[in-house]
């Protein structure tokens, strides 16, 4: 595989029981372009390890007195730094190639379990590590997969030059010989240590990741209720930690690295030594004692690979066991029924949705409106009604079913065509409008009508009002990241546009107007409906208006379907159903119901305004 070649085709099903499997399976992946680095890497290391033996022939002809011999000494010596300079080359070339394949096959593979988890990742594994698995884990992993290679290199050439040393000083090769494995696992009891304490420095940066990243997401709320101050204390007292617990990690990693120097140093005292002693006593020439010196100084640039391969490892184990937990999750949880994918035929169109677990029933065709008394209840209804695993511990129940056919039997691709579930917090990508909406889609549907559907002709109009001169059309306006240039409402209708275009079979709606204003829910609850005539559309709301529009309505209340009718014959004979809509308080006595999002978001653009205007 080249660099040229990728993506790959099929990054392939990874063994993630543990973090290194996980890694011994990327290797075993890679074994054509571990080969050819290896090569390259016995190449230039074995060009380094001969100038030694070539500066010793030299010397022995200079005192010999042989021109011959020292001409053919020059020749090895520009061979030799033919292949050091060859096989430094391609060597970088190669292992450079095996970093960035083995790093897009992680990403690869975290990619497309993003994809089929949905939004139940966020709910099985901390934003902060999901972070740090598809940026920094990747590189890390990358970077043990490529030092593999480099590693297995300089240990072949490093017994290559103590079984040289032996053969052609036989007393001081043997000191070479015992003294060069003592310096390369000197470190080794130290490395449990470290990686404890670089694990640790790790827990703690994925805490402070995510407690930033929360922090940033609710900033404009924490001004308006002046709790800023208070998150970045913690994150100030996180930050310390992560600070504290890497100096420690440098600390120890610094020992290790002080031990590869005095170690590699006592042992050149002792081939000086001990080699000038044999020189003096006629048993070593003294071109064979430079040779032997500079054979070890120069082994002192291979054994470097030991210490690199024992801290990729140490780094890369706990980063390749975050992406292995990420990728040995699946739809649903080992505890509940596998999913059984191709195991059953794509329904026929026009069939009903159906909840077995709520007994909730959306007829084809028809707008159902969905009431809740629970606003997380509807999140959850919501993607349960699209096939999704609420990956939360609890029991699921029962596939929903589509014209009879469970979701979850279906291949997940055809599941997520079928039916299309649009949540409260809609992600716009960055990119043009065009882009925006360019989604795979039925055909049926234009652009055009979808936008007006959802009544986004003052979203246009802004668009275009931002976009640089020359911009016409403002479908080639530009929509900054999470269309943060956008207000709540329009980022929330050009959402719902791109839903409206897809025309799924089943389109799933949760609070699709919360951040509106009444006049403009009016206007795209008719616009919806004329629409999506025909076609089987869900609406969770509370609103009013769009429950006044519906085809029919049901209440749920504790996962179970309360009450069926229209918005008015429920308004008129079920009091709990004129709680959850009117705020009235419920026959009960108990008080009115809790907060929705859409009174949530009210009080957070208010929140907003009284900063702006503060």
């Amino acid at each position: 595989m080249q660099i040229s070649d990728l993506p790959y085709p099929d990054p392939g099903v990874p063994d993630a029981r543990s973090g290194p499997r996980f890694l011994w399976w990327l290797g075993r992946g890679q074994l054509g372009g571990q080969a050819k680095s290896l090569c390259w890497g016995l190449l230039h290391h074995c060009g380094v390890a001969g100038l030694p033996f070539a500066v010793g022939f030299g010397i022995e002809a200079v005192v010999g007195r042989d021109g011959d011999r020292l001409l053919y000494v020059g020749a090895l010596i520009v061979l030799l730094g033919v292949a050091i300079s060859l096989g430094d080359a391609m060597l970088h070339r190669t292992a450079v190639t095996n970093w960035i394949t083995a790093a897009a096959r992680v990403q690869q593979l975290l990619a497309r379990r993003t994809a089929e988890l949905g939004s139940a990742l966020s709910r099985r594994v901390a934003a902060g590590e999901v972070v740090a698995v598809s940026t920094g884990d990747v590189e890390k992993i990358g970077w043990f997969v490529e030092a593999v290679s480099r590693f297995l290199a300089a240990a072949v050439t490093i017994v290559l030059i103590c079984v040289a040393l032996v053969l052609y000083a036989p007393a001081l090769g043997t000191v070479v010989a015992i003294g060069v494995p003592v310096l390369a696992l000197a470190a080794l009891p130290l490395l449990p240590r470290a990686t404890q304490r670089a694990d640790a420095q790790r827990e703690k940066a994925g805490k402070a990741t995510e407690l930033a990243s929360d922090t940033v997401a609710g900033l404009r709320v924490l001004r308006g209720i002046g709790g800023e101050e208070l998150f970045l204390g913690r994150y100030r007292e996180a930050s310390q930690a992560v600070r504290e617990a890497a100096v420690r990690s440098a600390r120890m990693w610094a020992l290790i690295s002080a031990i590869q120097v005095l170690l590699p140093g006592l042992l050149l005292i002792t081939v000086v030594w001990y080699g000038s002693s044999l020189v003096l006593d006629g048993r070593l020439a003294v071109g064979e004692l430079v040779a032997v010196f500079s054979a070890v100084s120069l082994m002192m640039y291979p054994l470097r690979s030991v210490e690199e391969i024992a801290m990729a490892y140490s780094f890369s184990r706990p980063s390749a066991t975050r992406a292995a937990r990420v990728l040995s999750l699946t739809r649903t949880d080992a505890a509940e029924r596998p999913v059984t994918a191709g195991a059953a035929e794509a329904p026929a169109p026009g069939g009903d949705l159906y909840d077995p677990r709520t007994g909730l029933l959306a007829p084809a065709g028809r707008l159902t409106a969905v009431v809740c008394g629970d606003p997380d209840l509807a999140g959850r209804l919501a993607e349960r009604l699209g096939g999704h695993a609420m990956g939360d511990g609890a029991a699921d129940g029962p596939s929903v079913l589509l014209g009879g056919v469970a979701l979850d039997e279906l291949e997940l691709d055809t599941a997520r065509t079928l039916v299309l579930v649009q949540d409260t917090d809609p992600v716009l990508l960055s990119g043009t409008l065009r882009e925006l909406l360019d989604v795979p889609a039925s055909g049926a549907v234009g652009t055009g009508a979808a936008l007006a559907a959802a009544q986004c002709s003052d979203v246009l109009d802004a668009l275009l009002q931002s976009a640089p001169d020359g911009t016409d059309d403002p479908m080639d306006a530009r929509i900054t990241e999470r269309g943060r240039s956008l207000s709540g409402g329009q980022r929330q209708r050009l959402a719902l546009a791109r839903s409206l275009v897809t025309d799924p079979e089943v389109l799933v709606l949760d609070e699709p107007t919360s951040a509106v204003d009444s006049h403009t829910e009016a206007r795209i609850a008719d616009g919806v409906a004329t629409l999506r005539a025909g076609r089987t559309t869900v609406v969770l709301t509370s609103s009013p208006l769009l429950l006044d529009r519906a085809d029919r309505v049901v209440l749920v209340q504790e996962d179970t379907v309360a009450a069926v009718g229209t918005h008015r014959e429920l308004l008129r004979r079920e009091p709990r159903y004129r709680a959850v809509v009117t705020r009235e308080p419920d026959a009960g006595g108990g008080g009115g119901r809790p907060h929705t999002r859409r009174e949530l978001t009210e009080l957070e653009e208010a929140l907003t305004e009284i900063e702006e205007s503060a």
